[in-house]
Order: structure tokens, then C-alpha cells, then sequence
């Protein structure tokens, strides 16, 4: 059931921003006159999943789901149509249009990604409001368990005072600043300190177990299930109710559970649960691993509720929503920035977290959120939209560069540098592609 959750939200999202980003061409295109021959999400590579002619355009869906095109007649473009370009240029194709217009139709589908990303953004803002949780409110810290931060010097318990001198007053900041940040200031037993993370932070963070999370909440053990072989499946434990102590000695946070359980190995030992408000007290086995056999749960509202932590919730009303959207838009898109820029450049190692289908695949919850499920169609489109940016043939930023060398130069670049040109932006791409994925395959198999 999660695959079918995680895997529907990818395709939906995917074939929602493929669609809208080839529309941007397929309007500005068909305003100036420009014949559209094809219009396809996913690529038709030797035949289609469906396909259907309306008027003079083709419309139809791939087998191949790595993308989406519109094909404009007389343009170069990855359907290399040479036939076509050796023909005279005809009033209705891309190469008889005037620079300008040609211009606005490449950049529409950037356009398009961009306006979509705002427009969730001030959606999300009015439906959703903003939640947040309270640094001051984590009275005991944050739960470290990242092997990467413990090397560092991290520790379960320390609070995040700030980042690279910046102060820090909530737990989206903290996680925002984590791409620029160089340094952490801690407060551990009351006292400050700083840790200075190394210049390739984020390509030892990509090589980390990333499963174990980074600053995670110090919530209590909730049950969530007791396994079918547990030894305590008949211990009358139900689903919520909450760990207070072992023999006695106080288990306030999951986190210290471990530690607790090691020391009764192979015992039964007398366990006080909070359930609704009523305390209750259970004798449970222990086995020889240290393990209870019961399933925690790690997210549930009822941990706010009981004071682990404080959610900051601010709504805002219809027109405040524009600009909180913008801030949002800001937000994601300047940190964006700043993550292409650590990938670019080696010694920060970034480019070992750049990932293909099944990073984007992860990123999507395993329970169905509306609300997550915009936010990150938001960034992928926002995402989309930058990497389509890039001055590379092939990407609509490889038209736009040669687009604005001819309206400088008053020199058009010749049908043949264009192929080569395209044919060499494709292969690039294709390496680029086969990178991320293969990144993907390597984490898989040995992280």
C-alpha cells in the first residue's frame, strides 16, 4: 500500500508539471501562428500509449515516462528533424518567427513552472496556514542519532542556538539553513559551544545513513502495533498508549529506551504506560536483543499535546496569502540556487546527494497529504523550471542563450552549428541522467 501511495503521488505530480511545462510553449506558440505538430507527456520512442489528432497537432502519451515534449515545426530540436529544416522556411514554423516571439515561446515553459509554484504557494498559505515548532519548546534538546553529526560532535540533547551566527528560532529554520550552513551553535549542560562543519559537509551527508534522520524531535515510545511473534502480544497494550517507566526508573524520551532495556535482557520487568489519562501498569518481556516486540509510532499529535514540543500555527486570510506565497516562493527558490551552486562546485562533494527518479520517488510521504503533496509539487516545479534554466542545448536555457546571442549579434547561429549543438546537449544530458540515477543505484546498494 505505500508503494501505490508514494509511486501515485510521483506520477501524478510528474505528469501534472510535465503537462503544464509543455503547455507554456504549446499557448505562446499557438498565439503567434506557429504550427505545433506534436504534443506528448512521457516520449513516444518507436510507438505511443495513446495518441489523437486534433486540428494539426498529435496528442499523446508515451511509454517512456522521462519527460514531456511539444514538437514546433522548423525548429531544431530533439526530434532532429533534417528533412523538415532543409526544406524553405514556411510563415507558419518556429524559424520564420521574429526573435522575440521565438524568445517568448522557449521561455513559457519556465514561465509556467514559476507561476505554478507561486500560485500553490498562496494556496497553501490560505488553505493550510503555516505550522512550526518552537525551538524553545524542545526543553531537552534535539535526538541525534545521524552518524555523521555524532562524529562531528553532536550529541542527543543539544539545542540549536544558531546557524553560522544567525540566530535560530524554529525548527524550519534550523533545517532551511542547513545547506549554507558552516557552523552550529550549541548549548549543551548550559553552556555555548560551536561546531565547525567540515568544507565537504554535504557530500559526507549524502554518503551517511540518511535513514536515521538529522535533528530529530525527543518524543516518548507510543505504542503503535505489537507483532504477531511478540512475546508481549498478550500484555494488553494498545495502540497510543505511552512508555513512562521500567522497573521504575523513568523513561521520558525514546531516545533512552535502548539503554534502559539493555540493562534487563532476558527479563520480565514491571512497564508504567499512560493511557488517555489514566496510568496503567503492564509486566512485559524483554529478549535476549533487548527488544520489547512492540512497534513505535513516531508521529502523533498527542506528543504536542502532552508538552514535547509547542506547534506555532498562524493562519492568514485571502489577500495576506499573496505575499506570505511570495515569501514562500523566495524561500525555495533562493535556497534552490544555493544548493546548485554546492553541487557545482567539487569540494563541497554535493554532487554525490544529486539523484534521479527514485530520489524524487522518496521524497513523497508514505500516507496521502494534500498538503505535502502541493508543497512539493511547488519545488519540483520550481526545480523544473531552474534546471530548464540551464545554458545547455537541448534545455529550453540552451535556446534562450542562442536566442539572445542572435538579438545581440544580429547573426542567427546556422541549422548545422544548431544540430551539433543539439545533438551535443543531448548527450550531455543523457550523462547527466544516467549520474543521477546511477547515484540513486549506488546509494541503494551500499547505503
Amino acid at each position: 500500500m505505500e508503494f501505490i501511495i508514494k509511486i501515485s503521488q510521483f506520477l501524478l505530480s510528474l505528469s501534472l508539471l510535465i503537462v503544464l511545462h509543455e503547455l507554456g510553449h504549446f499557448i505562446p506558440a499557438k498565439a503567434f501562428k506557429t504550427r505545433v505538430e506534436k504534443f506528448y507527456l512521457f516520449f513516444d520512442v518507436k510507438f505511443s500509449l495513446f495518441k489523437k489528432k486534433i486540428g494539426e497537432t498529435v496528442y499523446g502519451i508515451g511509454w517512456l515516462p522521462l519527460g514531456g515534449y511539444v514538437k514546433i515545426s522548423g525548429m531544431i530540436d530533439e526530434s532532429m528533424d533534417k528533412e523538415q529544416m532543409a526544406l524553405p522556411p514556411q510563415p507558419w514554423e518556429f524559424r520564420s518567427k521574429p526573435a522575440w516571439q521565438r524568445l517568448i515561446i522557449m521561455l513559457g515553459g519556465v514561465t509556467v513552472n514559476f507561476i505554478l509554484a507561486y500560485i500553490i504557494y498562496v494556496c497553501l498559505a490560505f488553505g493550510y496556514g503555516n505550522t512550526d515548532v518552537s525551538l524553545k519548546s524542545l526543553k531537552d534538546g534535539y535526538w541525534i542519532e545521524n552518524e555523521l553529526l555524532l562524529d562531528l560532535g553532536f550529541k542527543t540533547g543539544d539545542k540549536i542556538i544558531a546557524v553560522n551566527d544567525k540566530k535560530v528560532y524554529t525548527d524550519s529554520d534550523v533545517r532551511t539553513e542547513l545547506i549554507e550552513a558552516e557552523n552550529y551553535t550549541i548549548e549543551r549542560d548550559g553552556k555555548q559551544q560551536t561546531i565547525t562543519l567540515p568544507a565537504d559537509f554535504l557530500g559526507q551527508l549524502s554518503a551517511s545513513n540518511r535513514d536515521s534522520g538529522l535533528f530529530n524531535y525527543r518524543i516518548p515510545f507510543m505504542a503503535a502495533a505489537i507483532a504477531e511473534e511478540s512475546q508481549n502480544k498478550d500484555a494488553d497494550i494498545i495502540q497510543g498508549d505511552i512508555l513512562l517507566s521500567i522497573n521504575g526508573s523513568p523513561v521520558k524520551y525514546f531516545d533512552q529506551l535502548g539503554t534502559v532495556l539493555n540493562t534487563y535482557k532476558n527479563q520480565t520487568v514491571t512497564a508504567e504506560f499512560l493511557r488517555g489519562n489514566e496510568k496503567i501498569t503492564r509486566s512485559l518481556k524483554i529478549d535476549s536483543d533487548g527488544k520489547m516486540g512492540i512497534y513505535p509510532s513516531s508521529h502523533n499529535p498527542r506528543f504536542a499535546e502532552l508538552g514535547y514540543f509547542d506547534i506555532i500555527r498562524k493562519d492568514y486570510g485571502f489577500f495576506e496569502s499573496f505575499a506570505v506565497g511570495g515569501t514562500m516562493f523566495k524561500k525555495q527558490i533562493t535556497g534552490y540556487f544555493s544548493q546548485l551552486a554546492k553541487i557545482f562546485s567539487p569540494s563541497t562533494g554535493a554532487y554525490k546527494g544529486v539523484g534521479g527518479f527514485k530520489a524524487i520517488y522518496d521524497i513523497f510521504p508514505a500516507s496521502w497529504s494534500w498538503a505535502d503533496f502541493w508543497s512539493l509539487t511547488a519545488f519540483l516545479s520550481l526545480m523544473l523550471g531552474v534546471l530548464n534554466l540551464l545554458p545547455i542545448p537541448a534545455l529550453d536555457g540552451g535556446h534562450v542563450m542562442f536566442l539572445l546571442y542572435e538579438m545581440i549579434s544580429g547573426r542567427k547561429p546556422g541549422d548545422k552549428f544548431m544540430e551539433y549543438a543539439q545533438m551535443a546537449g543531448f548527450f550531455i544530458l543523457i550523462g547527466l541522467v544516467l549520474f543521477a540515477n546511477g547515484n540513486d543505484i549506488y546509494k541503494a546498494i551500499f547505503n
